[in-house]
């Protein structure tokens, strides 16, 4: 039996992968969204997740790809991925970003916990250490960043995503669900390899995300594992791929850009600066695409 996993913001630009994955892998797979997917890979259900009634309802619908199936009864959801919303600062008012972000989150986990779906990956940034959206640089307490890191942003978009993390432990708590929080680096499109050219000429154009990145279709593989690995409770996760988004070796970039910040351990000549070791050791997981194999 097919395995029923409900995607949130499976129309935007890291959710597409995520439902294309998990539709080739056998899943079957609705998509909650605002807008359809460009690709159909799957049924969107137009859905507003700041309103609670409507969440309800949507994770109490079918899964089924269209509505001429020969079985339309709901049936009983495996795993939500939950990737919807605002996905920045300067798109919208601050407010509207810390609302709907945070109201998104706790809707879709609070009915996840009342409908007894033990499986959640939630989307949160690597903007949440402080440094992508402060006013001015800012140098983090420590390199490379990981998930021991004392969280500390100051923008809207960030501290949205810190919310969703204790809220995410908070229904951990309550329901004892698998929870996985995945702070993704900045997700690339196969597309987005040629502004590679660009960005190699001038190394601060990406100091403000360390010069992290993930390739959308390695994103969605951690989220198929995050899916098939039980049992971990609440976790934090980033997700990045193994080498910096620069043609300069990482202590080149931290030398001209971060000479203070201490380094906590040795690092590799192109090593990148947002570990992904633990979700390394808890899912099994292993990128596949790396910048420097996919530009021409």
């Amino acid at each position: 039996m097919k395995k029923r996993v409900i995607v949130t913001g499976g129309s935007g630009l890291a959710g597409k992968w995520v439902v294309e994955d998990l539709v080739n892998h056998g899943y079957e797979v609705l998509n909650l969204d605002r807008v359809p997917m460009a690709k159909r890979t799957a049924r969107t259900l137009i859905t507003d997740l700041t309103d609670a009634g409507q969440v309800f309802n949507a994770l109490a619908s079918t899964t089924v790809p269209q509505e001429f199936a020969d079985d339309l009864e709901p049936q009983p959801i495996d795993a939500i991925v939950h990737f919807a919303a605002i996905p920045r600062i300067l798109v919208t008012p601050d407010n509207e970003v810390f609302r709907i972000n945070v109201m998104g989150t706790y809707n879709v986990l609070d009915a996840a916990s009342k409908f007894g779906i033990k499986k959640v990956i939630l989307a949160s940034s690597e903007t949440t250490y402080g440094v992508v959206f402060a006013h001015r640089h800012r140098d983090p307490e420590y390199f490379p960043l990981d998930e021991d890191y004392p969280v500390d942003p100051m923008d809207s978009y960030a501290t949205s995503k810190v919310i969703n993390e204790v809220t995410g432990k908070a229904f951990h708590r309550r329901t004892g669900a698998d929870i996985y929080c995945f702070r993704i680096g900045n997700v690339l499109d196969p597309v987005d390899y040629e502004k590679f050219a660009t960005w190699n000429k001038d190394a601060s154009l990406r100091k403000r995300i360390a010069w992290s990145y993930i390739d959308g279709r390695d994103l969605a593989t951690a989220c198929r594992l995050g899916i098939e690995k039980d049992g971990l409770g609440f976790q934090v996760m980033n997700v990045a791929a193994d080498d910096v988004s620069s043609d300069q070796p990482t202590a080149a970039l931290l030398k001209q850009f971060y000479p203070n910040v201490p380094v906590k351990k040795p690092l590799g000549e192109n090593e990148t600066l947002l570990s992904n070791e633990k979700l390394k050791r808890l899912l099994g997981w292993k990128p596949q695409y790396a910048w420097r194999d996919q530009i021409k």
